[in-house]
């Protein structure tokens, strides 16, 4: 049975289900919210204390006004949230699951205060998403001009292209699922999102990050190359380990769940 919490975690409808001495912090990426771990928790909630949130972007979140473009115009904002969350819901030596973006957030809130976190599973997660001369981050500067212009001038086409794009592009119910996501964000809160998080540079605070990692990637994501987490794998101070499932897309807590379950647990007995 799940039990929802006060204060700033209640805006954000924090929730917690399952029993064990083991927490588990599962945070969403952009566009969605916390239903993108509908498959997992069921699986882990006899074993494990599981946490689940919405961040303040998400259509889910009741009070608009949580979003402040300014604020969040680092990820850095998102990071504070975190341990204040975390702090507020009493939690500590935490198991910090972070999807896509969230799982930069958890770096950055684990150097910040690294007593807090046991480890860090990051998904999809990238530390830039710009190709430079000596980095390739899957996405040229006039992809993200001509992303960030979509999002402008047709939100409602923006959806539906970039849900294709990013999802596995074959599995019509995961696309549909991320697409209504979307929809449920914002438009001017989805550009101002999409902006701190297409021109963000968090490459130079890996090797500030000593919390035990584990990166889980998808044999072919078009929001973050195969190079992108061996970069990561690379330059993280502390013990990582790399972890590829057989599927497609950037969502495999959807397109491979029962996968993604089992490598979640073997990363939970690894340490």
């Amino acid at each position: 049975m799940a039990t929802t919490e006060k204060g700033f975690s209640a805006a954000l409808n924090a929730r917690i289900e399952g029993s064990g001495t083991e927490t588990i912090v599962f945070a969403h990426g952009y566009g969605t919210d916390q239903s993108i771990w509908d498959k997992i928790l069921p699986l882990l909630a006899e074993n494990y204390r599981l946490v689940a949130f919405d961040w303040p972007f998400a259509g889910t979140v009741k009070d608009q006004s949580l979003y402040d473009p300014l604020k969040y115009s680092s990820l850095e904002g998102f990071a504070d949230d975190l341990v204040t969350l975390v702090n507020e819901m009493n939690l500590r030596d935490v198991t910090f699951v972070g999807h896509s973006m969230s799982g930069m957030i958890g770096c950055i809130a684990s150097v910040k205060r690294p007593e807090l976190f046991k480890r860090l599973i990051l998904v999809g997660s990238s530390p830039r998403f710009i190709n430079s001369d000596d980095y390739e981050g899957g996405f040229g500067s006039s992809d993200v001009e001509q992303l960030l212009s979509n999002i402008e001038t047709n939100y409602e086409n923006f959806t539906s292209a970039f849900a294709s794009l990013i999802a596995d592009p074959i599995n019509d119910v995961v696309v549909d699922k991320y697409e209504k996501c979307l929809k449920r964000m914002r438009a001017e809160v989805a550009l101002s999102l999409a902006k701190t998080i297409f021109y963000s540079d968090w490459r130079e605070i890996l090797d500030k990050v000593e919390t035990p990692c584990t990166i889980i990637q998808t044999k072919k994501d078009a929001a973050v190359p195969h190079n992108v987490a061996l970069y990561m794998e690379n330059k993280i101070k502390g013990k990582v380990t790399l972890e590829i499932i057989d599927t497609t897309g950037h969502f495999p807590q959807l397109t491979a769940h029962l996968k993604f379950v089992e490598v979640l647990k073997g990363a939970l007995g690894s340490s």
